[in-house]
């Protein structure tokens, strides 16, 4: 039976599902909900809905161009992030493609499904699963697809940008595609220090994979896109799929979020005064916790306590990350949310450690 692998399940507990009190730190979502102005937007679309969506997202695509000061030509738009990745993946058709371990599922599933053999270079819990140049090595002749994450899920750690560079330059030489999702990069700060996005007019192998999803906080929407400056890469992707893939709703909140500019630093200056907080309250209770420049927090217990299980007693749900490829039982996912669910969570973990302490030593 097919196996979902993400977080945000909310349907298969009837328990979760509807529940008020739930707080789902699965989902690494913008804890500010969504803007107002997507709110009005995405109501005022619904009357739109008569009609079938532009084919080309074609208001959506000029927003995106001026946003980042490229040609509508570069911008492609899809059914979330996910759906761009299959099409971009079943477009190359890569014989082998080369991904880090751990890091997001469904890169694999995209290759796998394309067709193609994978080949992982594996990050090091002793160096803070931090890209180190040795991928250099990694990446070969057989090598067809490179597919990076940054910052990278689950363990939110940043690629240096001179690393990055290195990367690009040594796939051109051997005329490898390089995919890098960025999809997180809107929460970090200083963003600009670490995006390629600024190397895409010069490298048509390079391909920048982004979402509105998480930083608008509209997953049920589905809205990503991926910039590249390979023309025929972006006729592929349109000939790899239906053509109504972004309804009107989707494009009527795309458009609306691109003028959320406060909306986006409020969100970045309230993700790193939480990520502060949670990251010191749950080094307290006794957690390996590892230092993230996204939102959301890669944990370690350092004993066999179950937290998903306890914590779901308390209508919260945490990121179980044993099915990452490269961690074991014992790796956990939190998201960052606002000051009050942050003390809510830490207060019940600390609960429960002080009533189940010996089974939490043990």
């Amino acid at each position: 039976m097919y196996q979902y692998v993400h977080g945000g399940d909310i349907y298969s507990d009837p328990s979760l599902n509807k529940n008020k009190d739930l707080l789902d730190y699965s989902a690494n979502i913008n804890p500010l909900g969504i803007p107002v102005g997507v709110r009005h937007a995405l109501k005022d679309a619904v009357a739109g809905c008569v009609n079938y969506p532009d084919p080309f997202c074609r208001e959506l695509r000029d927003r995106l161009s001026r946003c980042f000061s490229l040609p509508a030509e570069m911008v492609y738009c899809g059914n979330g992030a996910a759906d761009v990745l299959f099409r971009i993946i079943t477009a190359l058709k890569p014989k082998r493609t080369l991904v880090l371990a751990p890091t997001f599922a469904d890169y694999e599933k995209a290759a796998l499904a394309a067709g193609s053999k994978m080949d992982y270079f594996t990050l090091k819990e002793d160096n803070e699963f931090a890209v180190t140049p040795e991928i250099l090595k990694s990446i070969t002749k057989r090598t067809e697809l490179v597919v990076l994450c940054n910052p990278n899920n689950p363990t939110g750690k940043l690629m240096n940008k001179e690393l990055l560079l290195k990367v690009l330059r040594h796939c051109e030489e051997l005329h490898i595609p390089l995919l890098v999702d960025e999809c997180f990069m809107d929460f970090v700060q200083d963003q600009d220090n670490y995006t390629l996005i600024d190397q895409l007019a010069g490298h048509p192998g390079l391909i920048i994979l982004k979402a509105f999803t998480k930083i608008f906080a509209i997953p049920g929407v589905r809205l990503g896109f991926c910039l590249t400056s390979d023309t025929v890469m972006m006729d592929k992707l349109y000939a790899c799929g239906q053509d109504w893939n972004v309804s009107v709703l989707a494009q009527a909140a795309g458009v609306a979020a691109l003028d959320e500019k406060d909306f986006l630093v409020e969100t970045r200056e309230l993700i790193a005064i939480e990520k502060a907080y949670l990251i010191t309250q749950l080094r307290l209770i006794g957690l390996k916790v590892f230092e993230s420049a996204a939102n959301y927090i890669l944990i370690k217990t350092l004993h066999n306590y179950p937290w998903p299980q306890k914590l779901k007693r308390h209508h919260i749900m945490i990121r179980d990350c044993s099915n990452y490829r490269g961690l074991s039982p014992g790796y956990y996912r939190i998201a960052v949310k606002t000051r009050r669910d942050n003390r809510k969570l830490v207060k019940i973990m600390k609960e429960l450690v002080k009533h189940d302490f010996f089974n939490y030593i043990n």
